[in-house]
């Protein structure tokens, strides 16, 4: 077995015995990116020659701890010092940040070695990383579909074992619905536990930055390193940031798990249906107490995403307007052409309706009928689940509504429905490999409570450690 192919902590336990350097493990996914990425196309931004300083500093370290030589990935819309942070889109296609997001500045402490910003929907606008600017990533496990959105780059990298890890955000579903397509594991945490300094904003009150891994282990290792208030993010929480190393445990006997039949119904393919259900009985076999429940406001998660999502984008996009920075037309004849043909030329046609749309729910003759009400169902929505988890300790379900679909075949992926509701609720979401249908990976959705991520972890764990899903990678022919 090649060192790409191997754990973060396998890695980290490698180098802190002086069993590899840095630049050896560095030299392994260098190697591996070459011979992949021209068909998997992850990264908009490759950083190896600064990875390589990175590398050689660490090996001259006396001691190695965390993630120090681990090679990571960051999403193209968190902020990096002195590298491109583009949000795949012809906007920011040539912006350089002059300071790092809080979670790049914890993993460069951590002595973390960044590889590259990952490919992403534009402005993370998406859903199968199709609206990038710069072209499509494609999925591991088959190179003909997609690997889901808006942070397919990232999923798909640590699939095909170019990273180890990779940061990256989840508006709606984000983290979640590419892992799910691509195998490998992606945790939302609770809004506030990870800063969110740094992130381009998309939707800031459902925005969160997180990990994905190849597995549950892993995921802990990397919360253990982001996780933490910081001041300069307003929704940080002031909480203790627990070991999360500590949850993963495969006693799960007495666990009280739920399953929203919500979540169950028609828009989920009978086989991903039947993949989490048989998910379900390894719980019971493990210990735990299955039983049905019920949120019933969230069938309408997705038109309340819709507008409240696209009410904060035509405010936060509002500042790309080519006078600060950003693309800039400049052979306009004022500044209001300026502005209109910036904005015109810059930004693709999935945020332009975003915009419009944002705008339009934020008028006077629509506030109330719209935004204000979305509000109102947003409120039903989180109470659902506060009901829900005064009687379960954590909620399964699917991922997604499908395993992953082929390039250019849906302009609308429903798996929003199942994903939105824990964004629009504020409370921590993951994905974990839990099944697989005809050769591709299917992802089993754990929810709990705010602040249970440890609860999360220790029920994903005992259900990795009593199945064999999360060994299962794909096969590339190089």
């Amino acid at each position: 077995m090649k060192l790409y192919q191997l754990s973060v902590k396998k890695i980290a336990e490698m180098l802190a015995r002086r069993e590899v350097k840095a630049q050896e493990v560095l030299e392994s996914v260098a190697e591996r990116i070459s011979q992949v990425e021209h068909k998997i196309q992850a990264f908009t931004t490759l950083t190896l020659e600064e990875a390589q300083k990175t590398a050689m500093d660490i090996d001259r370290r006396g001691e190695i701890t965390g993630l120090a030589g681990i090679p990571c990935g960051i999403k193209d819309n968190l902020c990096t010092r002195g590298v491109k942070t583009t949000c795949a889109s012809k906007m920011l296609e040539n912006f350089i940040p002059p300071y790092d997001a809080t979670v790049v500045n914890k993993l460069k402490s951590d002595g973390a070695v960044m590889v590259g910003k990952m490919n992403m929907d534009e402005f993370a606008m998406g859903f199968s990383t199709e609206t990038s600017c710069f072209y499509p990533t494609h999925n591991p496990w088959d190179l003909a579909r997609v690997p889901g959105g808006s942070s397919g780059g990232s999923a798909a990298a640590v699939a095909a074992g170019e990273v180890f890890y990779a940061l990256a955000s989840d508006t709606g579903g984000s983290i979640r619905q590419p892992a799910a397509f691509c195998g490998v594991v992606g945790l939302k945490p609770t809004y506030g536990r990870v800063s969110r300094y740094g992130l381009v904003a998309f939707a800031s009150s459902m925005d969160q930055v997180g990990p994905l891994t190849r597995d549950v282990t892993d995921c802990a290792l990397v919360m253990n390193a982001i996780c933490g208030y910081d001041h300069r993010d307003s929704s940080s929480r002031e909480a203790e940031v627990p070991d999360y190393r500590d949850f993963l445990q495969t006693d799960i006997k007495g666990m009280k798990i739920g399953f929203p039949r919500e979540y169950f119904l028609d828009e989920v393919e009978p086989s991903v249906r039947e993949a989490v259900k048989k998910a379900l009985l390894k719980y019971e076999e493990l210990g735990a107490v299955v039983e049905e429940t019920s949120l019933p406001h969230s069938k309408y998660a997705l038109p309340v995403f819709q507008i409240i999502a696209s009410a904060e984008t035509s405010s936060s996009m509002a500042r790309y307007d080519g006078v600060r920075y950003g693309y800039r037309d400049e052979n306009a004849q004022d500044i209001a052409e300026m502005m209109s043909n910036s904005r015109g030329r810059g930004l693709g046609p999935e945020v332009k309706r975003r915009i419009l749309l944002g705008t339009h729910f934020l008028s006077k003759d629509s506030y109330d009928a719209y935004y204000l009400k979305a509000m109102k169902v947003r409120r039903l929505i989180k109470e659902d689940f506060d009901r829900a988890f005064e009687k379960f300790d954590l909620l399964v379900s699917p991922a997604a509504v499908s395993t992953a679909f082929k390039l250019g075949e849906k302009t609308e992926d429903l798996s929003g429905v199942l994903n939105i509701p824990a964004n629009l609720a504020g409370i921590p979401a993951m994905s974990i490999p839990g099944g697989v249908v005809d050769g591709l990976p299917v992802g089993l959705q754990l929810m709990g409570p705010p602040l249970a991520e440890g609860t999360l972890l220790k029920a994903a764990y005992a259900f990795e450690q009593g199945s064999d899903y999360h060994l299962r990678t794909p096969i590339l022919e190089v």
